[in-house]
């Protein structure tokens, strides 16, 4: 396989034995992102010195004899809502625009001490509001499978790099799926663990009880080398877990015989299916069908066919190596993503308003405190970002925090209930990642015609459920298609072993991306 296609396992060897040298690896990612980043366009920032000067110092401890990390040498980009020392971090917002941290976050403190060389800051959308990454304040990230196709988001630019092999894995943060949808598009896996698994002290908050830190990579092997290194509890971070962090290596096994998968029916339906009973006491139905009052719209767009025809495939194979299928309900599905776009806007108007140009970040002076704030604010947020604020402002005001916020929260419970309920049964959900392949760039104009592609992500995240993508297929047109695991709370490992063998049954093999200037 060419070095810029190499597993971390490959990377890792190749310098430990000394048979290439970390210099050599970290110039060959530069040389490649200089290539094709001109086309691709997933990163916002290189640090090309800091890369050399970190491969350097591993050489050095290699000819030294000294003790060198599980992912020593591994070129690792950062998702650029992740703070870096000395390097700039944006979020992707024109606010945050040269400003350079005093700190690294923890999970790129984890990496460095574990050898990862970091190769660059990636694109995204807008402090992480978005899912194609064109509501990036910088630039556009293309698809390297396709460039007249968006990545994904918001992790587009982090999903696009390691599937161009411009780097070996990347992080990403998911909110409501922006780690496993972009690694869908980009044929990649994607990894969103168990919220409180891994710390997001350092990370841009865009909706604290949603976000949650994890791997973009190549192969579940390597998303799970990479879990091993950041999972673990941070006392600076108040919702850190503490709970022992088990071998996500050895969890591999390659088997899965009297696995129990559950299929759930509401993320197969058809989106005209009728209605569940109304649930005792909320005054509303749990399942709605696509012109129930009060949601104006159709819950379930549906599955394009080859998306389909692939999770098909893929429940076969899973049955033909011995896993059991078993058919569940989750009944409040279809509300995930209302009760969504009303909590993450809320805690967004809460995030954001920190941004006031008095501290850091963008400032537009002015001669009272008032319009320097809606100055800075006017100027620095992009479209989205305000439609948010303005979304979660409306929901927490007075008079309507119960209507509204507090509404949502309880169907939040619900819909972890569901789950748990459903864990009794299976254990292992299987969904589609995502109801159809990557689109072409500007198809996607209104708002709710974006947000309606996360209706298969949302769940795991108000749930705190961890997940994960894993290629699947690929269509007739030559794009990848995902399939989506959810798991247990902090059952990573059962996850990565249905994935693993999903991967060698049905997945990609060594297909890569033949677009963006010759990948």
């Amino acid at each position: 396989m060419k070095p810029e296609f190499w597993s971390i396992t490959e990377t890792v060897k190749h310098v430990i034995t000394g048979e290439i040298t970390a210099q050599q690896i970290v110039d060959g990612a530069l040389d490649r992102i200089t290539f094709l980043d001109r086309e691709v366009g997933a990163f916002l920032e290189v640090d090309k010195d800091g890369a050399r000067k970190q491969a350097a110092e591993i050489d050095r401890k290699r000819a030294a004899g000294e003790p060198l990390g599980s992912l020593v040498g591994v070129p690792v980009a950062l998702k650029d809502n992740l703070v870096t020392k000395d390097l700039v971090t944006t979020a992707g917002s024109k606010i945050l625009e040269g400003w350079v941290p005093p700190y690294d976050a923890t999970v790129v403190t984890k990496l460095r001490a574990a050898g990862a060389i970091i190769v660059g800051k990636t694109n995204l959308d807008e402090f992480g509001m978005g899912s194609s990454t064109e509501r990036s304040a910088y630039k556009q990230t293309k698809n390297p499978w396709d460039p007249s196709r968006v990545p994904g988001g918001s992790s587009g630019g982090s999903a696009a790099a390691v599937s161009a092999g411009m780097c070996v894995a990347s992080l990403g943060t998911d909110t409501g799926g922006s780690i496993r949808q972009p690694a869908a598009f980009c044929g990649i896996v994607g990894l969103k663990p168990t919220y409180g698994r891994v710390s997001r002290w350092g990370a841009v908050a865009f909706a604290s009880s949603l976000d949650q830190i994890g791997p973009l990579t190549r192969t579940v092997a390597d998303a799970a080398a990479v879990l091993q290194v950041i999972a673990g509890h941070d006392p600076r971070d108040a919702t850190s877990l503490e709970a022992p962090v088990p071998s996500y290596v050895d969890a591999l096994t390659g088997k899965v015989e009297g696995l129990r998968i559950g299929i759930p029916h509401e993320f197969f339906a058809a989106a005209d299916e009728s209605a569940g009973p109304e649930e005792e006491g909320l005054g509303f139905t749990p399942n709605p069908g696509p012109e129930e009052e009060g949601l104006g719209f159709t819950p379930n767009p549906g599955i394009e066919p080859e998306v389909r025809a692939a999770i098909e495939r893929t429940i076969a194979a899973l049955t033909e190596r011995g896993a059991i299928t078993v058919d569940i309900s989750l009944p409040h599905t279809a509300l995930a993503l209302p009760a969504y776009y009303i909590v993450a806007p809320a805690e967004a108007s809460s995030n954001l308003s920190r941004y006031d140009g008095v501290r850091y970040g963008k400032r537009v002076d002015a001669s009272e405190l008032l319009e320097l704030y809606r100055r800075t604010r006017g100027a620095g947020f992009g479209p989205e970002v305000k439609r948010r604020i303005m979304l979660g402002t409306y929901a927490l005001r007075s008079g309507y925090y119960d209507a509204y916020y507090k509404k949502a929260q309880q169907i939040r419970t619900l819909i972890k209930r569901d789950f748990d309920r459903a864990f009794r049964f299976c254990d292992v959900v299987l969904t589609p990642t995502t109801p159809g392949v990557a689109f072409q760039f500007g198809a996607k104009t209104s708002p709710l015609d974006m947000y309606l592609g996360d209706v298969f992500t949302l769940s795991c995240n108000l749930a705190g459920l961890p997940g994960i993508n894993v290629p699947c297929g690929v269509t007739t047109g030559g794009l990848p298609i995902g399939v989506q695991l959810l798991g247990k709370p902090l059952d990573e490992p059962t996850l990565l072993r249905t994935a693993g063998v999903i991967e060698s049954a049905v997945g990609l093999g060594t297909r890569r991306p033949s677009g963006a200037g010759g990948i």
